[in-house]
């Protein structure tokens, strides 16, 4: 496949527009010094095998024409300046303008996956004897399109991560009317099943649909909040995220952001 037909096939037109709104302009070089700096699209095709593959920065098949340094070296670069938070959420205003999000009724979960080299953000995971990891929180709408995501190390508990995931919501432009963060109700598993939580997303207008211990079966996820452990399924099409290779947090909660993005992406182009 030539470096063409690799560059459309991972970095589409459509995702390459949006992408040339939040990415910063170059760092302008003294005349005549240093290699010429590889094309933005080539490299946001490199970053993006890398996710949906799941390989190491080394094996970057040759054929994108960049080695593996280089790609990493940009992603750390777009990674301080916050790019992929930024693409993430111009995804969701395209969808908001769209009329393509539900927020009636959004559902919150997470996902554990081991951490292989540690690092911050790690802890023992209770589901997997104790070794390293970190969990995935997010919050999806209706349709399970991702609005918020987050990190946190495997021993956090989920209840925890409710309130900051909640307020994590940018504000999301909408068909009509003003920009919207918040959902009208909002699902979940047992593990947020607290008063202090019913009553925080009460204060804000929020109805809670959170499953009750002792009273809900464990047995069926509920008719409501199947969306997201489908959403949790989405996610591990990036590859990237079946473990966590990172040891800074900062760049697994990139590959993160760059995995709801193709969700919401791919909903943009169908």
């Amino acid at each position: 496949m030539t470096t063409a037909a690799l560059v459309e096939r991972m970095a589409p037109e459509e995702l390459w527009t949006l992408f040339q709104r939040v990415v910063p302009p170059a760092p302008v070089r003294p005349q005549g010094g240093g290699h010429r700096r590889r094309g933005d699209r080539e490299v946001l095709a490199a970053i993006v095998f890398v996710a949906t593959s799941g390989c190491t920065w080394n094996q970057l098949p040759p054929g994108f024409g960049l080695s593996g340094v280089t790609a990493f070296r940009r992603f750390t670069e777009w990674t301080e300046a916050r790019v992929w938070a930024k693409l993430h959420r111009l995804a969701l205003d395209e969808l908001g303008a769209r009329g393509e999000l539900d927020w009636s009724r959004c559902a919150i979960d997470s996902v554990s996956v081991r951490a292989l080299k540690g690092g911050k953000l790690t802890g023992p995971n209770p589901t997997d004897r104790g070794k390293k990891g970190s969990k995935i929180h997010l919050i999806v709408d209706r349709q399970g399109l991702p609005l918020s995501v987050g990190i946190s190390a495997a021993n956090l508990h989920d209840s925890q991560a409710l309130i900051p995931l909640v307020r994590g919501i940018p504000p999301i432009r909408s068909r009509r009317g003003p920009r919207r963060r918040q959902p009208g109700k909002l699902h979940g598993d047992k593990g947020y099943d607290y008063r202090f939580l019913r009553r925080w997303l009460a204060s804000r207008g929020i109805r809670h649909g959170l499953a009750r211990k002792g009273v809900e079966s464990s047995q069926r996820l509920g008719q409501h909040r199947w969306v997201v452990e489908r959403t949790v399924s989405w996610l591990s099409g990036c590859r990237r995220l079946h473990r966590r290779y990172e040891r800074k947090p900062e760049h697994f909660l990139a590959f993160t952001a760059i995995a709801a993005t193709l969700i919401c992406h791919r909903r943009l182009t169908k």
